[in-house]
């Protein structure tokens, strides 16, 4: 698939489907794959664009400079390279704050955003299980054991109901050609630490919609509710069942609450 070369890195970027155009960027640790199991449910519906964030997947350099405002204003020089003049924007966890500040970049291309499993908070508690995830992963044989380690903080009850889910995430994680090396990972925990949104919710002028996952220990909703109650056009669901892997973990209500709210507020 394709790549756009920038000033500083190289932006790889999948593009899948047909209709009106939706953007949709990944969390921590993740990159475009992160959509895999929600993708099928939605490209029937819109030209789903999905790029790798500075640090993960194709996009190159690893260790260019990984400012999350960076982030931002390279998935809105793609859009504009893809010649989207409107267009709908999401994202899962810290993809939805770059979303956000790409409505803030560019309020007037903006046609809604979407924020999945996030918060515009700041938890020591968040930021000590990265830390704590990249001492593991630094270990002997640690290249195992820190997925073993993740996958109770992003993933809700239903999924450790059966032991064989965790050994077929273990493996596909593990075979996944793309993944981001442990010094990615470094450089992109340096760059979350260090983001600082500049998109204050009151000023968000697009109609937003907040889902938030009822298991997630990560940003628990409770936490996270308050930080968004300020945006002026503001939709909110949880989904009960899930945890912060929100689009692993329920993709069909995901799927069903995002097309409801992008049918009444089309481009």
């Amino acid at each position: 698939m394709p790549d756009l070369k920038l000033d500083d890195v190289t932006l790889h970027y999948e593009i899948d489907g047909t209709g009106p155009p939706l953007l949709l960027l990944a969390g921590m640790l993740s990159d475009s794959a992160t959509w895999a199991a929600f993708l099928p449910l939605i490209k029937d519906c819109f030209t789903v664009i999905r790029p790798d964030n500075r640090t993960t997947g194709r996009t190159t350099p690893w260790n260019a400079p990984a400012d999350c405002s960076l982030m931002a204003q390279d998935a809105l020089t793609l859009m504009n390279h893809l010649g989207f003049q409107k267009f709908h924007v999401g994202g899962h966890s810290l993809g939805g704050l770059l979303s956000l500040e790409i409505s803030h970049l560019a309020p007037a291309q903006v046609a809604t955003v979407t924020v999945l499993a996030s918060g515009r908070v700041r938890s020591p508690r968040t930021a000590g299980v990265f830390d704590a995830l990249l001492a593991v992963r630094r270990a002997p044989e640690g290249e195992e054991i820190w997925l073993r380690a993740l996958y109770p903080w992003i993933f809700g009850n239903k999924f450790f109901e059966d032991p064989a889910h965790i050994e077929t995430a273990l493996e596909a994680a593990r075979a996944y050609p793309f993944a981001q090396t442990t010094d990615a990972m470094a450089h992109q925990v340096a760059a979350f630490r260090a983001f600082r949104p500049k998109a204050k919710p009151e000023q968000v002028s697009c109609p937003t919609l907040v889902l938030y996952a009822g298991q997630d220990l990560m940003i628990p909703p409770e936490m996270a509710g308050p930080s968004f109650a300020a945006i002026p056009n503001l939709t909110e669901a949880t989904i009960d069942h899930s945890g912060h892997s929100i689009v692993w973990d329920a993709p069909q209500e995901v799927a069903t609450h995002l097309l409801a709210f992008l049918g009444a507020n089309p481009i």
